[in-house]
């Protein structure tokens, strides 16, 4: 080989170890690059888990809390509605006893009348007279039936402030503005 040959060979040669060094340098800056690019994105990761880790957490102590809520809501509903049932048997059974009461004669209803009422055209004494032992106002006694049909009256009267009595205890109950108890 002739000298000038040789020495194209070696800048040939010197061409291609400078290139493959070029190659290697662009493959070790691709991996360093590749290396960093994928610690970024192993933080991004992280750090998008942490936030879904905390919103998850958010959203079951919210949950557990509702949960807390309508459990406290449906215990008092339910103490609630143990009262008034009740408060309504205890009712009944009242009235019941009145009306046996007044069926067997043990109790009479009778009712105060006005001694200077002169719309019926006669005057009731005021004063009691020599045959009754009773030293108040004149009273009239009134019949069985109306008394039971008064009594029957006063029974859903009775019933009705029971029932409305639960229904605004109710309303109370669910319709109580978040935090606040009854």
């Amino acid at each position: 080989m002739t000298p000038l040959q040789r020495l194209a060979s070696l800048v040939v040669l010197a061409l291609a170890l400078m290139g493959a060094a070029g190659g290697a340098a662009w493959q070790v800056q691709d991996w360093r690059m590749g290396k960093r690019m994928a610690e970024q994105l192993l933080e991004q990761g992280t750090e998008h888990q942490n936030r879904l880790d905390a919103i998850t957490s958010e959203a079951w102590r919210q949950q557990n809390a509702e949960q807390d809520k309508r459990l406290t809501a449906e215990q008092q509903l339910a103490a609630q509605d143990q009262q008034h049932t009740r408060e309504l048997s205890d009712a009944q059974r009242t009235q019941a006893v009145l009306r046996d009461r007044l069926a067997t004669a043990d109790v009479r209803l009778s009712v105060l009348l006005d001694a200077t009422d002169s719309a019926r055209g006669y005057d009731v004494p005021a004063a009691p007279g020599a045959v009754g032992v009773v030293h108040a106002a004149r009273r009239a006694q009134l019949d069985p039936a109306h008394a039971q049909r008064i009594i029957a009256i006063t029974d859903d009267g009775d019933n009705a402030l029971i029932a409305l009595r639960a229904c605004q205890a109710y309303i109370r109950t669910i319709a109580l503005p978040k935090g606040l108890t009854p």
